[in-house]
């Protein structure tokens, strides 16, 4: 069986024989697969992108606690709290320390891309802003947490399949499609996905 599963300016990829092959056109305008990246229906980066949706959207709740307070979307504490965090589990699981803490530091980013466009939205159009504050201590931050570890354990399960750089980013676009399409993720957050996502295949 024979099924094209994405195609994006010289490469594609195809399933062959439940396998997910990369296919690059040669010097000489011929194509040649290179190497099996993924069995198909292999997980792949699914859970790690689900993960990525996940924590954005949590940014809804870490921006209706702070929005109308004194409070900061910017937590340098908090976010180095993080980062060291993600270090030492990093060096614990046996993977990249510098490239996991810089994971980390886009999620973090990406999040504040969301509190801001909330911010502003729910500025120009205060009738949307939330009236609940939840509480970022008992219901955001073990969350956080929680993707934190998670994380952890799909970077070290998709050490694989984040080289090489070609195979990865063609196996990382469906998976960001069906996040986007199984998390309803609007303009904005999936702004924040993609941005999320960008540092995925540079390990």
């Amino acid at each position: 069986m024979l099924a094209t599963i994405v195609r994006k300016g010289l490469v594609s990829v195809v399933a062959v024989c439940g396998l997910a092959v990369v296919v690059v056109p040669s010097a000489a305008g011929a194509t040649a697969p290179t190497v099996t990246v993924a069995p198909s229906g292999h997980a792949g980066f699914t859970p790690l992108v689900g993960l990525v949706a996940e924590r954005i959207l949590l940014a809804d709740k870490v921006a209706a606690a702070k929005f109308g307070t004194s409070t900061p979307i910017e937590d340098p504490e908090r976010e180095r709290q993080v980062l060291d965090d993600a270090a030492a589990r990093a060096e614990k699981a046996g993977i990249d320390r510098k490239r996991t803490v810089e994971f980390f530091r886009v999620q973090i980013e990406q999040s504040k891309v969301v509190q801001r466009g909330l911010y502003d939205l729910w500025t120009r159009h205060p009738e949307l802003a939330p009236t609940r504050r939840p509480d970022l201590g008992k219901e955001v931050r073990p969350e956080l947490d929680r993707i934190t570890v998670e994380f952890i354990d799909q970077l070290a399960a998709t050490v694989k399949l984040r080289r090489p750089a070609l195979g990865c980013e063609v196996l990382l676009a469906p998976a960001e499609a069906k996040a986007i399409v199984g998390y309803g993720l609007d303009w904005l957050h999936t702004r924040a996905l993609h941005g999320a996502t960008s540092t995925v295949c540079s390990f």
